[in-house]
């Protein structure tokens, strides 16, 4: 399939935007990426999302041909078949990229989400044998790892990649994506700090599925062995279960989201 020369494309990105004054920020903000992307872009390491394709034309005031060609064309002379059908298969080619990077970090993410699973599988066999599983402090055992696979699964597999084009658009702290709902308020959801979101949110299931367990057993040990009053150790794991599930999914949520707002 055509690949688009990002070389050139780079190039004359560069030129356009110089053209108009602004600096890589400045095109970033406009476009709701970072200005990371921008340099990645002009230094022929990557290439735009497809969606990115038309919004960037009309900011730098030329055709997506244009922009995808690396070079204007004058407005009097039409296309062949021969220079429209690269261009075409070049359109083509950076969806599939795109679709083959998301595929890639799934199956990662995947991976690692299936050798913390197994992680927590082993743990349990081994707390088993230090701490009584079906008492009454058995829940906050293996609750905050269930919220953990739970949201894994999702933010792994079915999650969007992207939001739709509105979230970029207007300020909206919630995200609604068919059974999954979730509010920030002061933060603002956007497609520029969404990926860190997601990275944030497969990581946090990763450690809390795979490193609950282990510190669950050693602060009941731990109290066990300062002989706390069952209340005290009821409380105290309660309050650790409720803190790793919700501040510990929560927190890097609105960290990552506000610093890439």
């Amino acid at each position: 399939m055509y690949e688009i020369n990002k070389e050139k494309f780079g190039t004359f990105l560069s030129q356009l935007r110089r053209e108009r004054g602004m600096t890589q920020k400045d095109l970033a903000e406009k476009l709701y990426v970072s200005d990371k992307a921008v340099s990645k872009w002009e230094r022929a390491l990557s290439l735009p999302d497809i969606a990115l394709l038309r919004p960037l034309a009309e900011m730098l005031e030329v055709t997506v041909t244009e922009l995808l060609i690396g070079e204007r064309v004058a407005p009097d002379r039409p296309l062949t078949v021969a220079e429209v059908e690269p261009l075409v298969g070049g359109t083509l080619y950076l969806r599939a990229e795109e679709q083959q990077e998301q595929r890639a970090r799934r199956r990662l993410w995947g991976r690692c989400l299936a050798l913390a699973a197994l992680a927590f599988l082993l743990e349990m066999l081994a707390a088993a044998r230090l701490v009584p599983i079906f008492s009454d402090l058995s829940v906050m055992l293996w609750l905050p790892p269930l919220f953990g696979l739970l949201f894994g699964v999702y933010f792994t597999f079915f999650s969007a990649e992207k939001l739709p084009v509105f979230y970029d658009q207007y300020r909206l702290n919630f995200v609604s994506d068919g059974v999954f709902h979730m509010n920030m308020p002061g933060m603002r959801f956007n497609n520029n700090n969404w990926p860190h979101i997601l990275r944030a949110m497969r990581a946090w299931s990763c450690v809390v599925l795979a490193g609950w367990v282990p510190v669950y057993v050693a602060l009941w040990l731990a109290l066990d062995w300062l002989e706390a009053p069952w209340v005290v150790v009821h409380i105290v794991t309660l309050l650790a279960g409720l803190a790793a599930t919700l501040d510990g999914m929560f927190v890097p949520i609105y960290v990552v989201g506000r610093k890439y707002e």
